[in-house]
């Protein structure tokens, strides 16, 4: 990889779907969430998770992008499936081992307001009332994330690690994905225009379901 790398560490349902369409229309190779057949010619990519072929890269090479170099943007990179629970943008020693590798990386934090963004978790299929309640997830132990209040914490905590760790770096670039300047912010950071700019993804219009001030799991 000896071109531009983009690497968001925004958490789920921060506007990252909305950002891997913008970035593949902008001209980037996007890897989101899921390697999927369009992505790849590579057989034993299909199927693959963005989060399992970075640790995989990290712990066999010390490059987490090692697996991964067709690719030169990535927008979702946790992974929450079947008892998984993988977390590179909360892990520094990752982070860091790509800024390593790839000098020339730049990397994104796609936000909302924490409140809101808990909110869209809880509405989005399972993710708030049974997968961060039950799996173990950084700065969420097991048994926490089921009350809007807890998750919003813990988003907020996130981006307070990344602003402290990236404090001063001119490759970072923390943006909110409902300020109408976000895909100018981002173009200028890039050096790429962004020729789209909506909203993916969202959540269906419907009530919330249940009530998410109830007691943990355990």
């Amino acid at each position: 990889m000896n071109e531009l790398i983009v690497v968001n560490l925004g958490l789920p349902k921060s506007g990252t779907t909305t950002l891997a369409n913008a970035l593949r229309k902008a001209g980037f190779s996007v890897a989101d969430y899921r390697i999927r057949r369009r992505d790849t010619d590579r057989p034993k990519l299909r199927g693959r998770f963005v989060a399992g072929q970075m640790y995989h890269g990290y712990f066999t090479t010390g490059d987490p992008l090692e697996t991964l170099d067709e690719f030169n943007a990535f927008t979702e990179i946790s992974l929450m499936r079947r008892g998984q629970s993988i977390w590179p943008q909360t892990d520094w020693g990752v982070i860091d081992a790509i800024r390593q590798h790839h000098p020339q990386v730049r990397f994104l934090a796609s936000s909302r307001d924490p409140m809101d963004q808990a909110l869209s978790m809880l509405r989005w299929s399972d993710m708030g009332t049974e997968r961060l309640p039950r799996l173990t997830v950084p700065g969420l132990p097991r048994g926490y994330g089921q009350t809007t209040h807890e998750r919003a914490k813990w988003i907020a905590a996130h981006h307070a690690f990344l602003r402290k760790v990236f404090e001063g770096d001119a490759a970072f670039l923390e943006y909110d994905v409902a300020d109408p300047e976000a895909p100018n912010r981002i173009g200028a950071f890039l050096g790429h225009d962004l020729p789209w700019w909506g909203r993916l993804n969202a959540n269906p219009d419907t009530a919330r379901k249940g009530d998410d001030t109830a007691g943990r799991v355990a």
